[in-house]
């Protein structure tokens, strides 16, 4: 199979089921948003962190999959023509939120509880926790948007809502862990001698 196919030299590009779209199309966002997030979640990953750590990133990053060929498949091409379901793969399941909610917990249970704002920092780790945390917000948004227009199984919106939260969690984690420098967010700081 070639790498390339020159298929979308023209600004177009094909989703599950055959129908072209711009590559700027909305599903198109979302998916390789999704993508992107999936590629930053994988540099989290190679870091010098705690196995546990990496086993639920893979496993986050597996249903990362799922998110993106779920956005990358239009309502209409949802079922072939026999009746089954084009995508032959698990969906999104409140098991998979529950377990980003778990980790939440477990992380969160051996932090202080937050009394300020953060900025983003203090580690590399620590901010490429965050730069994956802000990009799957924007996944987040481009799927919400398409949602309003195609609707499609809301536990995808849920589960990149709560891999958010997980992300931030993880950061306020790593930064415990790794001994990292936290600045805290102070209203009207005089950043002159700073």
């Amino acid at each position: 199979m070639k790498i390339y196919t020159k298929t979308g030299d023209k600004g177009t590009t094909a989703l599950y089921g055959g129908t072209r779209v711009p590559k700027h199309h909305i599903r198109i966002e979302g998916y390789g948003t999704v993508d992107e997030l999936n590629s930053w979640i994988g540099l989290i990953r190679d870091q010098e962190i705690e196995e546990s750590y990496k086993s639920v990133l893979i496993e986050i990053q597996d249903r990362l999959f799922t998110v993106g060929a779920i956005l990358a498949t239009p309502p209409e091409k949802e079922f072939l023509k026999n009746g089954k379901k084009r995508l032959d793969i698990p969906v999104i399941s409140a098991n998979d939120i529950s377990l980003l909610e778990n980790e939440i917990d477990k992380m969160d249970g051996s932090l202080p509880p937050m009394t300020h704002f953060v900025l983003p920092g203090g580690h590399t780790t620590v901010s490429y926790c965050h730069i994956a945390r802000t990009i799957c917000r924007r996944a987040e948004r481009k799927a919400t948007y398409l949602h309003e227009n195609e609707p499609f199984d809301v536990l995808v919106l849920n589960y990149l809502n709560r891999l958010s939260d997980y992300l931030f969690v993880l950061a306020r984690k790593l930064t415990s862990d790794l001994k990292a420098d936290e600045v805290k967010w102070i209203p009207n700081r005089e950043t002159s001698n700073q």
